[in-house]
Order: C-alpha cells, then sequence, then structure tokens
C-alpha cells in the first residue's frame, strides 16, 4: 500500500497533514495540486473573471487598468453646455414672450450676449457635427470631464433627434433632461490606454437628471451597481468610437467641440469667450509613436478587424507638418476631407473601395449643406476650410488653401491606396510587457525560496516550500491597477550528490511557465511539460472577486507548495499582463529564477 498526503487548511501549517490510502497513477500530483489550492486558492484568480455578462466583465477590465470608475454626471453643476454657432451668434430654445402663447422659438444672441433675433428653426450652423450619427446642429449636449492621476473621463450626454435635425419642441430646451446618446471615454495620458463604452441603443432616451453607475459597478461588491449597469450599457459596443477618436488621444479633432477654437482671434475675442470649451479639454503631447491601445475585451473583439488595420500615415506633399495624426480610419477620411473642403478620392479605387467613397462623399455633402453659407471662405466668418496648410486652424487672414493634386496625393494616403510614400505604420501599440522596455519597466524583487517545518509532515518526509517576492504594478501610475498576476513553475529534481548551484537549463522553461501544453489538475494548477504549473497568483492579501487597496509600495506575493524530503526545487516565475484585447496576454520577457534543496538530515 502506497502512501500519499493531504495538506489541508491554509490557517494551520503544523498537524495538518494525513497519510490516505493508494490513488492511481498520476495521483501525486493530482495531490499536490490539492494541497496548493488549499493553501494558495484564495489568492489565484484571473482579474475581471467574476462575471460572464458582456457589460460587467468589460467594467471589471476597465477597473483593473484605469482604477475606480467615477459616475456618470451631466447635471447641471458637473457637466459644461457644448454651444452651437449660427451666423456668430449663439443659439438657444427658450420661449418667446413677445408672441403670443409665448411658443418655443429659436433665440440668437451675439458673442456680447446681444439680442439679435428669433427664428422658428434651425437647419444650419456654422460647425456642424461630422460625427453622422447625431444631430448635425443639436444643441444643449453636454460634457462632462473627470481627472483622478493621469486618468481622465469624459462623459458625453448628446441631444439628437430623428433625420439629424433640431426642432422647436421641450426636448430641446437647455432644461430638459433628456437625451439621446449617451457615450463615455476613458484614458490615461501616461500610457495611451483607451476604452470607450456607450449607452444602450435599444433605450429610447436617457435621463442625466440622475448619475449613471459605471460598468460593473464601483467594485465587484457593488452588485446593485453592476445590475444598473448591465441595464445602461451597449453589449453590442454597436458604434465604433475608435473610428474618430483615433489621434492618439481622446479627444475628437472637429470644430463642433475640440476644436471650437476654430475662427477665434485671440485670447480676449468674444466669440471665443461665448463659444470656447476653455480649458477642459487640455492639449496633449503626441506624435506618431506614442502608446496608444483600445482597452476592452469585448470592443477589441467586435471591432478586431478595423483595429489590425488602422494606420497612421505621413503627408507626403508636406501640406500637413504632424500636429496631430492622420489616420486611414474616419480622422483621415472624412474630417481630413471637411477640414481642407475637398471631396475624397482615390487614384485607381477597387470596387469596395469606390462603393465606400461614394458613401463618405454623400455624407459629406449632407454635412455641408447643414453649415452656413456665413462659414464659407466666401462668407463673413470664413471658418471652413478650417485647416489650411502649415497654420493648420490659424485662419487669420487669408490663408492658402491645399492644392487639388497635393489633396489627391494625400486623400489616396488616407484612402490606404498608397504606397510607400505615405509611410505607412499601425496606429495601436501592442500591449507592453511586464518588465519589458516598451514603458512597463516594473519588475519583481527579492525572490526567495525557504524551507520551513511541518512538524507531522516529517513523519512523511515532507516540508513546507515557500515562496515570496515582492513586485509593484507601476504601469501607468494607478495606485490600484490590477492587470497583472504571476505564473509560477515549479520543477522538482534529485539533488545532485555534488551539490553546487542549479544550471540555467535545469529551471523550468520558458514554454512551461507560459503554459505551452498546460493540462488543468485543479483550480489554477496543473502540469506544463515536466513542472507543475501554478497560474494567476496575486499579492498576498487579495481575495478573490475583491478590488485591490491602493497602494504606492511594492506589494508582497507568497506560494506555499509542500516539498519532499531530499529533492531540489526549481522555481521560474512569469509576471504576466492581462491585455483586455484580442493579443490576451503579455509575459515579460526575463528570467526570474531561484532554487532550494529541501535536506531533511
Amino acid at each position: 500500500m502506497c502512501r500519499r498526503l493531504t495538506l489541508q487548511s491554509n490557517s494551520a501549517r503544523a498537524g495538518n497533514i494525513r497519510p490516505v490510502g493508494y490513488r492511481p497513477a498520476g495521483a501525486e500530483e493530482l495531490l499536490l495540486a490539492e494541497t496548493v489550492k488549499q493553501w494558495n486558492g484564495t489568492y489565484l484568480w484571473a482579474p475581471a473573471s467574476a462575471s460572464t455578462d458582456t457589460v460587467t466583465r468589460f467594467g471589471d477590465e476597465m477597473r483593473a487598468v484605469f482604477g475606480e470608475i467615477p459616475e456618470g454626471d451631466c447635471s447641471d453643476d458637473a457637466a459644461t453646455i457644448v454651444p452651437v454657432q449660427i451666423d456668430g451668434n449663439i443659439v438657444d430654445l427658450k420661449p418667446n414672450l413677445g408672441k403670443d402663447g409665448h411658443p418655443l422659438e429659436f433665440e440668437h444672441r451675439d458673442p456680447a450676449g446681444n439680442f439679435v433675433k428669433w427664428t422658428a428653426d434651425i437647419f444650419q450652423c456654422d460647425k456642424p457635427s461630422l460625427a453622422g450619427s447625431a444631430s448635425y446642429c443639436g444643441i444643449n449636449s453636454r460634457l462632462t470631464r473627470r481627472e483622478s492621476g493621469p486618468v481622465e473621463w469624459l462623459f458625453f450626454c448628446r441631444k439628437s433627434g430623428p433625420g439629424g435635425e433640431v426642432q422647436p419642441t421641450p426636448y430641446w430646451q437647455r432644461s430638459n433632461p433628456k437625451f439621446a446618446l449617451f457615450g463615455v471615454i476613458g484614458y490615461n495620458r501616461l500610457t495611451g490606454e483607451i476604452a470607450f463604452f456607450d449607452g444602450r441603443k435599444d433605450r429610447g432616451e436617457f435621463d442625466w437628471s440622475t448619475r449613471f453607475a459605471p460598468p460593473g459597478g464601483r467594485s465587484y461588491a457593488d452588485h446593485e451597481g453592476r445590475t444598473a449597469a448591465e441595464a445602461l450599457y451597449d453589449p453590442t459596443f454597436q458604434i465604433e468610437c475608435s473610428a474618430c477618436h483615433d489621434n492618439k488621444g481622446p479627444y475628437v479633432i472637429t470644430p463642433s467641440i475640440q476644436q471650437a477654437r476654430v475662427g477665434f482671434a485671440g485670447t480676449h475675442d468674444l466669440t471665443k469667450a461665448a463659444f470656447s470649451l476653455g480649458t477642459l479639454l487640455p492639449s496633449l503631447p503626441r506624435n506618431r509613436s506614442t502608446p496608444f491601445r483600445v482597452i476592452g475585451s469585448g470592443y477589441t473583439a467586435t471591432h478586431r478587424v478595423a483595429l489590425s488595420r488602422a494606420m497612421t500615415i505621413r503627408d507626403p506633399t508636406g501640406n500637413c507638418t504632424g500636429c496631430h495624426t492622420l489616420t486611414t480610419q474616419v480622422t483621415g477620411q472624412r474630417f481630413a476631407a471637411d477640414a481642407v473642403g475637398l471631396a475624397p478620392s482615390i487614384q485607381q479605387p477597387d470596387r469596395s473601395q469606390y462603393l465606400q467613397l461614394l458613401a463618405e462623399q454623400r455624407k459629406l455633402r449632407e454635412i455641408d449643406t447643414h453649415r452656413t453659407q456665413w462659414a464659407s471662405r466666401s462668407g463673413e466668418g470664413r471658418i471652413h476650410p478650417w485647416m489650411v496648410p502649415i497654420e493648420g486652424n490659424d485662419l487669420a487672414g487669408f490663408a492658402s488653401e491645399i492644392s487639388s493634386s497635393d489633396w489627391e496625393i494625400l486623400s489616396n494616403c488616407l484612402w490606404n491606396a498608397g504606397g510607400a510614400e505615405c509611410d505607412y505604420r499601425p496606429l495601436y501599440t501592442s500591449c507592453p510587457k511586464p518588465g519589458a522596455a516598451d514603458g512597463d519597466t516594473s519588475e519583481p524583487s527579492g525572490l526567495t525560496a525557504r524551507v520551513l517545518p511541518l512538524t507531522v509532515a516529517e513523519v512523511n518526509g515532507y516540508r513546507l516550500l515557500r515562496l515570496t517576492w515582492k513586485y509593484l504594478n507601476g504601469y501607468g501610475s494607478i495606485p490600484q491597477r490590477d492587470d497583472v498576476r504571476f505564473d509560477v513553475a515549479v520543477k522538482s529534481v534529485e539533488i545532485p550528490a555534488a551539490g553546487g548551484t542549479a544550471l540555467y537549463e535545469s529551471y523550468p522553461s520558458i514554454e512551461e511557465v507560459t503554459g505551452n501544453g498546460f493540462v488543468d489538475l485543479v483550480g489554477e494548477i496543473g502540469t506544463s511539460g515536466t513542472s507543475i504549473l501554478v497560474r494567476n497568483l496575486s499579492y498576498l492579501g487579495h481575495a478573490k472577486f475583491t478590488d485591490p487597496v491602493p497602494s504606492a509600495d511594492p506589494r508582497h506575493f507568497q506560494l506555499d507548495l509542500p516539498g519532499r524530503c531530499n529533492r531540489r526545487y526549481l522555481v521560474r516565475i512569469a509576471p504576466k499582463r492581462y491585455c483586455f484585447d484580442q493579443q490576451v496576454l503579455a509575459y515579460g520577457p526575463k528570467d526570474y529564477l531561484t532554487y532550494v534543496d529541501v535536506r531533511c538530515g
């Protein structure tokens, strides 16, 4: 009769081993796995693995990367109203007290606040929206920006109506909290990580008089918030937000919002005071090599093809000098065309490109029909085209416009139809490996292995093998960042007769610690090649499905294993990042090794 070991609770190391009867072949590995789970299972779990609901899992992923997500708030005290400009005047919908019955009409006032006129409707504005999915000249939408360290959150509560038009109905009044489209963006300006989520598309309207729970709630334990969020957010990720928000940052570069400064003469210009969002959306440093990565497994799965094909270009004509990113997405194909006031073109389009080109040209014509004559180059405002060669959006005087021949070359590049002259590069950067030279320099330190007595276990020839190290997930300066776990591969061999240190080739291999050929035994523990592999170890005290306590100090990691007497244990640990995109995982490339001999006299 063979004798095996069952090592029981994590709370009592001494006296927690009892002999059991014979088990079939492979039982020793299974028993070891069960013991490791009993001792360490509380801390063996993958981040954002508590729920299979798309919205809840997405929110858990966001907290793991960005930290706590604030509630969405577009209330009067929190939000900024996005103004609409018509013929250089600001417009709002109010009761016209000068008419019988006080009908709702559109009040026009100049930048100084002086009354200009009433109109029964509005069809055109100076800076129509280029989004394509919202009203062109929608009024009284709201934008909120929240900062927490390097992370910012944008909440856009957008009013929009059928057919893209604005009507003199109570819905469009500033005091009416109803709106049609709810969008949220999270962004870390240090890492370039960005996330998008929208309100449900099967919901008729939203109401900003109450706050909006973040996806996944405020924590794993926020059951009420998690349930509310599942009913609020779109689980299909229908809108491809990244197609427009691709300027190596969260802000869209169009006159209607981010470049509200288009057409302003200077700091003391009354027009700027009336229409500018001021410092609400600050300038962010960026270039083609700036890290930029979309987070969220649900979103990136839905839009994986578009994300993989997105490219940045360099203008071969030299007109656009690099103030911002030019891409082969909507930024290049729609925004750039509108900016220069010319139709997009492709020199030799295939059938698919031709059909896409026709659709984009049609959309740009619709946008242009909603632009006032005042805004045109021949009008009083002269703010369209709103980008000029070299000077960018400085429209002072009569700045030159891009030539049709140069635009033809640039447009060809923007439609991904050019060649080497376009200098194409992938827009999105890869998931950073922990401890690598691609932005994340955090590494484990102080890896040690100790042998501790187990009293009763000594009868059966076992000891407690304790591995410890320290590690702080410092990427992006988020004190509660939680997207890194450790995998630990352990190999047992006879202690060499001559003793000596372990040779490099005797340690578990990179393939083994990364789970190549992993066979699950129990929970997160199994075999990988000739090693036992323990996966997804979090820091000591970080119990399953709890949010981490913020920390600026390295966290303590610990893994307890049963060690047989007179055996050598060789250990390789590997930090791995949960990318929450289609790359899934990124393992640290460096060696973190230790060994220990369990000598029992």
